[in-house]
């Protein structure tokens, strides 16, 4: 699975053999990065793609050095499910 960045359609994509499996959308700030929903393509459901989706959106953010705000529900689990390694991302109040 290939994931990139598609600033101008705001929203990381990700691909497995060039096809279109599922995306993250966003909006952002300077300082800032909003989740606002996430999709899995049915056909690629069950593969781990959301997971590696948003790891992969998330470990980006991280070097850009801005925060996260997820508004979308699965971004928000992801995060809660391994606080130790995102919680930090997390936009301080």
């Amino acid at each position: 699975m290939d994931v990139t960045n598609s600033p101008d359609q705001h929203r990381y994509e990700a691909r497995i053999d060039g096809e279109l499996a599922g995306f993250a959308e966003y909006r952002t700030t300077d300082r800032l990065v909003t989740f606002v929903h996430t999709e899995v393509l049915a056909e690629f459901e069950g593969r781990g793609v959301g997971s590696g989706l948003v790891r992969v959106a998330l470990d980006d953010v991280r070097a850009t050095g801005r925060q996260v705000r997820a508004v979308c529900p699965f971004v928000k689990g992801y995060i809660e499910r391994h606080p130790g390694e995102y919680r930090d991302l997390v936009e301080s109040a």
